[in-house]
């Protein structure tokens, strides 16, 4: 950071490096703030007189994805899971596998064959396989608890990178554009620099498919919701009803969005990239393509004898997803949003 605050000749390729020169020495909770404020768009690495074979073999979205690592583990809630970030792509894909067994085992066991084989239509088609008690009860609470640790997360982080109250909605407006537009994965305005020199928007659209359709999976189980609990209307719901067309939309965009994602790494210049880190990366996008992909296959054979097996194997999936959220790659999302608003609180002042 000091060699970069002394050169500045890519203070305008990101947030990054203004927020940089606000800062003449750099506590751990700066360099915390600037790593998660990056988006590893890797066009500094390119533009770098210092970078390798320089003897100083600076390579700044290499050491700023490490530090982005420490801080998952830095500000996880409750403290002893925090070495859940260890081995993490590990971690989250025995946790998938051990999530679909559990729901798959239990719904065998506790149904007979001629439920969980057959056919069922109409409302309240799903609660015949896995009762609504236990879709509720489970979900609910492992949803909850992960929320709750994300906002202790996003709180260890505000406070200790020094973030203070949020005293103007100018600030709140920048980082909400910043985050709904992913302005920083345009680098310079010309893209990321993935494979070398050459500028690509690639990462970046297939960043939104998967952000937008992942909210509007969110937004079509929040509108199922209000259809079973205010308006009585049990699930499934017809095609062209809106939590099916919300979470149709949602699914595809989250497939186009993670396989596009995961074909961006495969391909990238290996050399600005933390590579032991790569595994939480792929994990986390397997799990969001499973999700989705399950979800649409779900919904095309829902009226058919194997719609009992896609319930189950569906809802494993989700459960892992719920249960590994705190403490995955997901939780970028979370400080990558706090940094934003960070700085811009630092830009309105």
């Amino acid at each position: 950071m000091v060699i970069c605050n002394a050169c500045r000749y890519c203070e305008g390729y990101c947030a990054v490096f203004p927020a940089m020169e606000l800062r003449r020495s750099f506590s751990n909770g700066d360099l915390g703030y600037l790593a998660n404020l990056c988006h590893d768009c890797r066009g500094c690495y390119y533009a770098c007189q210092y970078a390798p074979p320089h003897e100083f073999a600076l390579n700044l979205p290499q050491a700023l994805a490490r530090v982005r690592s420490e801080t998952y583990a830095e500000y996880a809630w409750p403290r002893p899971l925090a070495g859940l970030f260890q081995r993490n792509g590990m971690f989250v894909s025995l946790l998938t596998s051990l999530g679909i067994a559990v729901v798959l085992i239990f719904t065998a066991r506790l149904q007979p064959s001629a439920i969980l084989y057959g056919p069922h239509r109409g409302p309240g088609a799903f609660y015949a396989v896995i009762p609504e008690a236990a879709m509720i009860g489970v979900g609910g609470a492992t949803f909850a608890f992960a929320m709750l640790a994300l906002v202790m997360g996003f709180l260890n982080f505000w406070r200790d990178t020094g973030g203070g109250p949020v005293a103007q909605a100018r600030s709140l407006l920048k980082a909400a554009s910043d985050v709904l537009t992913l302005h920083n994965l345009g680098g310079g305005g010309y893209g990321c620099n993935n494979r070398d020199e050459a500028f690509s928007q690639t990462r970046r659209y297939s960043h939104q498919a998967m952000f937008y359709g992942f909210l509007l999976c969110f937004a079509s189980t929040c509108t199922a919701a209000f259809y079973e609990h205010v308006l009585g209307l049990a699930a499934p719901y017809p095609f062209l009803s809106i939590p099916v067309l919300l979470g149709t939309a949602g699914g595809f965009g989250m497939l186009i969005g993670t396989a596009g994602l995961a074909w961006v790494k495969v391909g990238s210049d290996p050399a600005p990239a933390a590579n032991d880190l790569l595994g939480a990366d792929y994990a986390l996008l397997a799990l969001l393509f499973l999700s989705a992909a399950t979800g649409l296959l779900l919904l095309v054979l829902r009226d058919t004898r194997a719609m009992g097996i896609l319930l189950a194997l569906h809802l494993g999936v989700i459960l892992s997803f719920f249960l590994t959220l705190p403490y995955s790659k997901f939780v970028h999302g979370i400080y990558r949003s706090a940094a934003l608003l960070r700085h811009a609180v630092e830009h309105t002042r």
